[in-house]
């Protein structure tokens, strides 16, 4: 199924703070490297059918491709993204104006959230993350914008700081998730809901690759994650790894990169920034 989403090349990436554990400032960050993986992973859309706008890169916003964390959009309605950390708070603005000028019907969050890095369409339900970034009231203000049932979900892993490094929707009906990144509350309701479900390894989920993008179909994940590919495809899922080796240096991957933009009351494809 073709699909919109919102990316930002990585011009201004670097690892320059700290406010996640994959991040060391004292390693090397190759930002050509950087921006090669990204435009694979850019074009690899466009070649699977799907729609890409894009946002201006802001200097001395290293983290702004991380466009899923930008904001949530259910039925053409924009939550914006109120970071806890300082180090990205500008980019719930920077988002949320790309939006507005777009045409579409934008709210400013009350509370911390940090996009679709918590907050995940699943169906007719939100699967949401909380107890490392985003917090609960979010998922109160998420319901009351969207009209659709919130489940919240309980991370206690640091590595594992937003749910879409943890768990990845596949369809409507279906997820994979690594249950070592929730509570043990948090695993059972995952289990109750998904009795299907792809369970991911420790080893796949420690190179994020539960950090990936399904059209219903076909799953854009890390190249790394093998264990989780072959899983995928026992499942009727066709696995479509992508290296993005030097963005994981920030705690990213492939969803980190895409924000999916769901409902078209903006226009059917932004120029701005292409």
């Amino acid at each position: 199924m073709s699909r919109r989403y919102l990316m930002c090349r990585p011009t201004h990436f670097a690892v320059d703070y700290t406010i996640n554990p994959w991040m060391d400032p004292t390693a090397p960050v190759d930002v050509e490297r950087a921006v090669a993986q990204w435009t694979t992973l850019y074009e690899l859309y466009l070649s699977l059918g799907h729609t890409v706008d894009l946002i201006d890169p802001v200097p001395g916003l290293p983290d702004m491709v991380f466009a899923a964390n930008g904001a949530t959009v259910v039925d053409g309605k924009v939550y914006g993204a109120q970071f806890r950390h300082p180090e990205r708070a500008d980019e719930g603005p920077a988002y949320l104006s790309w939006f507005a000028r777009n045409g579409f019907d934008v709210h400013a969050a009350k509370n911390v959230n940090e996009g679709e890095g918590d907050l995940l369409l699943a169906g007719e339900v939100i699967l949401a993350g909380t107890g490392l970034r985003t917090e609960h009231a979010a998922h109160l203000e998420a319901q009351e914008l969207f009209g659709r049932p919130v489940i919240s979900l309980q991370l206690v892993d640091p590595r594992y700081y937003h749910l879409d490094t943890a768990l990845t929707v596949l369809s409507h009906d279906n997820i994979a998730y690594y249950p070592g990144a929730f509570s043990p509350g948090s695993q059972e309701v995952l289990r109750r809901l998904y009795p299907d479900a792809v369970v991911a390894t420790a080893e796949d989920a420690a190179v994020l690759g539960l950090n990936a993008v399904s059209d219903g179909d076909r799953v854009v994940l890390p190249s790394a994650a093998t264990a989780l590919a072959g899983a995928l495809a026992s499942k009727g899922f066709q696995p479509v790894p992508v290296d993005v080796s030097e963005l994981h240096k920030a705690g990213g991957g492939p969803k980190c990169c895409t924000l999916e933009v769901r409902g078209m009351t903006g226009p059917e494809r932004s120029e701005e920034g292409a």
